[in-house]
């Protein structure tokens, strides 16, 4: 059997080198010869080599291997994650014990056995792989970091007194480890604010890593957060990394956690205290290292009730809380966020940019928007595209006169019915939409279970409308 790999032999004997290349040729893919050891960095520079297996002594008479050394560290010094085994014929244990102090995997005596050399590097180009691999994963992950802590389009704008202070107790807590529990109602920014915490932490240059837990069934739970082996449950055709481990050194970003069902609850504080998880299919408990975040839009009185929340994970969460007002108790915020998302859907869309007119800055002011910022910026991308002036006027952002909304009790289906005398499918679906949306003061989650929706699907139907 050939292993893929490609091997660089560097000897000054070329009926060493040819020997060499005619054995190894038989078990590697490829095998390249150098007779010359002043020509390996250029090699090195255009070839990526799983292993080089590299003499000790280049001149007449010479059998001191401190040639060999030399180009050793050389190499090294070239790529630090080089695989070198050394051959010589003036072996000996204090030369083999000199070569790997000094970074050699390996060392073969002249005359070499065959199927000694074969095997030492087979395992050499083994463990050379899996060097390279580790590389280019640990560059991976750090590009994905930068990624994903770059990803937030939008910062954290802020001119109102009550954001003010939010931004007071996000520069104190970040760079603590202290886990942080994130209030408000749906579209407030709670996962910018999770970021923004993650971006002025001390592990700014690892993962952030956001799950969306109201989004997760009960039943991939322990396989999506945990991980788990191949076979551990009919379906597992393969091992998965959990989110704990994945976001390991990071940040874990834990959106809704107010929706998970009080016998989840009950696994994710033995996880958080323990500090260790356990993949579905072993045994084996796996250390990790993350800062937790947590968000919810439940109230906080809902959040104190032990039937709804567990109290004991409640105090593991929150040792610091944020509350996010609503977008209406923070109208000093709205016109630099819509001057925000005006400049960038313009750039999105490749439109000149607009203003906003001072009767729609006015309007969108005094909105209540119950969808808040998110409502907000889902309006304005709208005006973007619709709009065909210069600047946004108020039918441009094409917004319905909204009372402000009530507390009410679950919505009968009476209350949820639809009058209307249109029959067009789309008018009654979003019409539908809107009034369990008021309903449910624009809970997702409620609204969506009263639909018969995933929150998902919900979104998208949101999207289509407009809403």
């Amino acid at each position: 059997m050939v292993i893929e790999g490609k091997i660089l032999i560097v000897d000054d004997d070329q009926d060493i080198l040819t020997a060499g290349k005619l054995l190894l040729k038989r078990h590697f893919s490829q095998v390249m010869i150098c007779n010359s050891p002043q020509n390996i960095p250029k090699l090195m520079a255009d070839n990526r080599f799983d292993a080089v297996l590299l003499d000790m002594n280049f001149s007449p008479g010479e059998s001191s291997g401190a040639q060999g050394y030399n180009w050793l560290k050389k190499i090294l010094e070239i790529d630090p994650q080089s695989v070198v085994v050394l051959i010589t014929a003036h072996g000996g244990i204090d030369v083999a014990v000199e070569a790997m102090k000094l970074g050699a995997t390996d060392f073969v005596a002249k005359p070499w056995q065959n199927e000694k050399l074969v095997a030492t590097l087979t395992t050499a180009v083994l463990l050379g792989k899996t060097r390279n691999e580790a590389t280019e994963l640990r560059h991976t992950n750090q590009l994905l970091a930068l990624d994903t802590n770059n990803a937030q389009q939008q910062p954290l704008l802020a001119q109102s007194a009550v954001m003010q202070h939010v931004h007071s107790l996000i520069e104190k807590s970040a760079p603590t480890d202290a886990n942080v529990l994130i209030l408000g109602e749906n579209g407030t920014g709670k996962e910018l604010v999770a970021r923004e915490l993650h971006r002025q932490s001390l592990r700014t240059d690892q993962v952030f890593m956001s799950v969306d837990l109201g989004a997760m069934s009960e039943t991939l739970f322990e396989s999506e957060l945990f991980g788990h082996k191949k076979g551990a449950f009919t379906g597992a055709n393969e091992h998965r990394v959990g989110r704990l481990q994945a976001a390991n050194g990071g940040t874990l970003f834990l959106d809704e956690v107010g929706n998970l069902p009080l016998h989840l609850q009950a696994k994710l504080l033995t996880i958080l205290e323990q500090r260790k998880v356990t993949p579905l299919g072993t045994n084996k408990a796996i250390a990790f290292d993350v800062r937790v975040i947590t968000a919810t839009n439940i109230p906080k009185q809902d959040l104190n009730n032990e039937s709804r929340f567990r109290q004991d994970l409640l105090f593991r969460l929150n040792t610091v809380e944020i509350t996010l007002p609503p977008l209406r108790d923070r109208v000093a915020d709205i016109e630099p966020i819509a001057n925000h998302y005006v400049a960038f859907y313009s750039r999105k869309y490749k439109k000149p940019e607009k203003t906003i007119a001072a009767n729609a800055l006015n309007m969108i002011k005094h909105y209540p928007w119950p969808g808040n910022v998110r409502a907000l910026r889902h309006a304005i991308e709208r005006a973007i595209i619709l709009s065909e002036s210069e600047q946004l006027s108020p039918d441009d952002f094409q917004l319905s006169h909204v009372t402000k909304p009530t507390i009410t009790t679950a919505p009968s289906s009476t209350q949820l019915s639809v009058e209307t005398s249109e029959l067009n499918l789309d008018k009654i679906e979003k019409s539908t939409i809107e009034t369990a949306l008021r309903q449910y003061r624009y809970n997702i989650s409620h609204t969506a279970k009263a639909l018969g929706l995933t929150r998902a699907a919900l979104y998208r139907r949101m999207e289509k409308h407009g809403l």
